[in-house]
């Protein structure tokens, strides 16, 4: 008898042994020929893929990770008889076929998981054990029909921009055709005979293209130094081919794809200067084919802005975050634009306005500069950098100037995702004495396979006012995929609070009389407690500025982040995130772990934040403090509001043993949140900062409160409204800590310390609660 031919056994991702007798029996493999073999081996792997999975599609878009986790998890249930075939009859010569079959979800269950990705396409553990459980499902079905389903809207998206474009190729190819045939027809204006540019090489052409752009570069070199030695300025004879022509018109004589039509030479600096002035100031080296539609696209911009924030109804309406925009009336204004609404992306608009106490220059200076930008919107920038200067304006200022930067916007929670862009922002002075600030995205020049957020024209209008006060008006206008955020902010995201105009321009308002109060010389010395050396209040409020920004860039979700939930540690979920402070002199060196957490409370944001910052109240919820009376030692006033202050506190323990601890707190307030931020400082360090010196040496840890409206007035998100609460007229509030524990960077991190942590800021919730909502519901 001959012997039966063995296959080398191949394990699988399921750990079956293909080709091995585990498969196939001796007496099969004697009877069968290597054809049937090779089928038998084939239908093995094929019977390894769950229902519902197109292998073929998922391989070719690289989502053969999707297949790999599909196969270990089994994502639907296997048959309990075990039969195999269609007719379900079993021959009785052979052995049981152990081929496993797969049920496909019913109607039901697909129609629940359909509607539960709309609203939430990346559920986690524990929506998901709670979907399983409504449908009779594993948790492991939900998670792949999830991913399945993940994949499927990625590749219809692909599946349309590939349509776009094919499109968008085919008219360009068309345009390119239509030049093509123009200039082979073109004929010279001085003797009317064909024009040399149809027989041009490409080598002259490009000579002729580079010739003119130089003289134009001698041109603006030789009026700059005319005016430092006053010679005249040299001339250079023009040249006479119409293509030298067309390449020193500058783009932005062209900007009609954008529907701004009208916009002549001087629209880009105001009257006086040529059209082609920004493009000449750019400097020769970062000169390339991306920086003519730059400019064209930021002139573009600028003209929607202007439109924007001068008109009124019906192109603005009133709303929650100031004056809502109206999408119809837009699209009649605007049919340009930057085209269509991307896909998956919903738009958001606002406009609010305000008279600030600071001059209309300075406003410009902060505007225009990437890190002062991000110093003074520190609750709001996380991160600010700029990456290309094209131009730095003309005759000294900044009109005219254009920069490509890249920021992240931000909530003062982890639960709401922060906000990248990529943009041009480009400054102007009008005719009327108003200047501009514009921002408007240029994501198509920056690869990014997923655009989250992309920003229309948006930016602010500023007029000069007497007395050294400004009037700014700020529209805000983005399209963000924010299906992430979390349920608890979604009504504040989706009216426009939190990253809308009302929002900056509280902002602004707030910051610009926090630096008038630094900078002013008149100040009573009758209050106890006031610091009225101008140094020494320079410092401090350094000092307090320095702390607040890194209690805003260290509670949110931003991207640099890694965020570890701590889930059962209560009604709300505790994340964590570990730092590590090396060679930093505004931190004390080690491991410092970063706890935070987010939650509602039933009253509204004012009363929460008179509680939490009012030093006599501080022993009802500050666990470190140990019970002991706090005092206030100095404090200084940074706006209107009672509640806009840096106070230096003094913590009197109750033991006679332990010495007494000072905290730097500062508060602020306005229309968009409140913020109650304090650190523990040194007695030696506080004492060289209030005599003028340098804070930046100064270590802080920041812990703190932040306090949010939970959506616009009239509509609370929860359905719970306690006795004297107007609906809407809740609280989001979140709580941060930042604890050093361990005093060496290199040291690992315990779960002692993690426990430590969760436990103190589950206390101080719970003390907050009581203490918050008993003083608003007294007996």
């Amino acid at each position: 008898m001959t012997p039966a031919r063995r296959m080398p056994a191949m394990i699988g991702r399921n750990g079956v042994a293909y080709g091995s007798s585990s498969a196939l029996s001796l007496s099969q493999a004697d009877l069968l020929d290597s054809h049937h073999l090779q089928q038998a081996f084939q239908q093995q792997l094929f019977d390894q893929i769950p229902a519902g999975v197109d292998s073929g599609d998922n391989i070719i878009h690289g989502r053969s990770d999707t297949l790999a986790d599909e196969f270990e998890s089994k994502s639907c249930s296997e048959n309990p008889d075990g039969t195999s075939g269609d007719d379900g009859q079993e021959d009785p010569n052979q052995r049981p076929n152990k081929k496993k079959r797969y049920h496909r979800h019913t109607q039901h269950q697909i129609q629940e998981m359909e509607a539960f990705f709309k609203e939430c396409p990346h559920p986690d553990d524990k929506q998901r054990k709670e979907l399983s459980r409504e449908l009779g499902l594993e948790p492991l079905q939900v998670k792949f029909w999830f991913q399945n389903k993940r994949t499927q809207m990625k590749n219809q998206h692909e599946r349309q921009e590939n349509a776009q474009l094919r499109a968008e190729n085919d008219k360009l190819r068309a345009e390119n055709m239509r030049y093509k045939e123009a200039l082979s027809t073109a004929s010279c204006p001085s003797c009317g005979g064909p024009a040399a540019l149809g027989e041009m090489s490409f080598d002259e052409h490009h000579l002729r293209l580079e010739n003119a752009r130089l003289r134009d570069e001698i041109d603006r070199i030789s009026g700059i130094a005319a005016k430092h030695v006053g010679k005249p300025m040299v001339s250079f004879p023009v040249l006479s081919s119409p293509l030298a022509a067309a390449a020193a018109r500058s783009p932005l004589d062209v900007v009609g794809a954008f529907g701004s039509a009208g916009l002549g030479p001087d629209h880009l600096f105001g009257v006086g200067a040529g059209a082609g002035e920004l493009l000449r100031s750019v400097s020769t080296g970062q000169l390339d084919a991306d920086k003519p539609m730059i400019v064209e696209l930021a002139v573009a911009a600028m003209d929607e802005l202007l439109r924007m924030a001068r008109l009124d109804a019906p192109l603005w309406g009133n709303g929650a975050a100031g004056a809502q925009l109206d999408e119809e009336e837009y699209g009649r204004m605007f049919p340009g634009g930057l085209g269509p609404r991307q896909y998956g992306l919903r738009p958001e608009a606002s406009r609010d306005g305000a008279v600030v106490i600071m001059t209309r220059d300075s406003l410009v200076e902060i505007l225009m500069d990437a890190n002062r930008f991000a110093a003074v919107f520190s609750s709001i920038v996380s991160r600010a950098s700029t990456h290309e200067v094209l131009s730095t304006g003309v005759a000294g200022s900044y009109n005219g100037a254009l920069q490509v930067m890249s920021m992240e916007f931000q909530v003062p929670s982890p639960l709401v995702p922060t906000r990248e862009s990529y943009f041009a922002r480009y400054c102007k002075n009008n005719p009327d004495g108003t200047w501009a600030v514009v921002d408007v995205s240029l994501d198509s020049l920056r690869p990014n396979p997923v655009l989250k957020c992309r920003r229309r024209p948006s930016g602010c209008l500023i007029q000069e006012m007497p007395n050294g006060y400004s009037k700014v008006t700020w529209v805000e206008h983005v399209e963000v995929d924010d299906r992430s955020v979390h349920n608890l902010y979604r009504p504040l995201v989706n009216s426009g609070l939190a990253f809308g105009a009302k929002r900056w321009v509280g902002t602004l308002d707030r910051q610009c009389e926090r630096l008038a109060s630094a900078m002013a010389s008149n100040i009573p010395n009758g209050d106890l407690g006031v610091i009225t050396s101008i140094e020494g209040r320079k410092s401090m409020l350094k000092l307090a500025e320095r702390m607040v920004a890194s209690f805003c860039g260290g509670v949110t979700a931003s991207a640099a982040h890694q965020w570890t939930t701590l889930s059962g540690s209560g009604a709300e979920d505790v994340r964590v995130m570990t730092r590590k402070s090396v060679d930093d002199p505004g931190r004390p060196p080690g491991i410092v772990l970063n706890a935070a957490t987010s939650f509602w409370l039933p009253v509204p944001p004012k009363r929460v934040f008179d509680f939490l910052r009012d030093e006599t109240s501080r022993s009802e919820w500050d666990i470190l403090s140990n019970g002991g009376a706090v005092q206030e030692m100095a404090h200084i006033a940074n706006g209107r509001d009672h509640g806009n202050c840096v106070s230096l506190l003094r913590v009197n323990s109750a033991n006679s043993n332990q010495s007494n601890m000072l905290i730097l707190q500062e508060s602020c307030t306005d229309a968009s949140g409140s913020y109650v931020v304090y650190a523990p400082v040194d007695v030696v360090a506080m004492n060289v900062v209030l005599n003028g010196g340098d804070p930046d040496y100064v270590a802080l840890l920041p812990s703190g409160f932040a306090i949010l409206p939970d959506g616009p007035p009239g509509a609370s998100p929860h359905g719970e409204i306690s006795a004297g609460l107007e609906a809407g007229g809740g609280s989001l509030l979140t709580v941060a800590f930042q604890i050093l524990v361990d005093s060496v960077p290199t040291a690992k991190l315990s779960l002692g310390s993690v426990a430590t942590v969760n436990s103190l800021i589950a206390c101080t919730v719970e003390r907050i609660k009581a203490a918050v909502c008993a003083e608003g519901n007294p007996q």
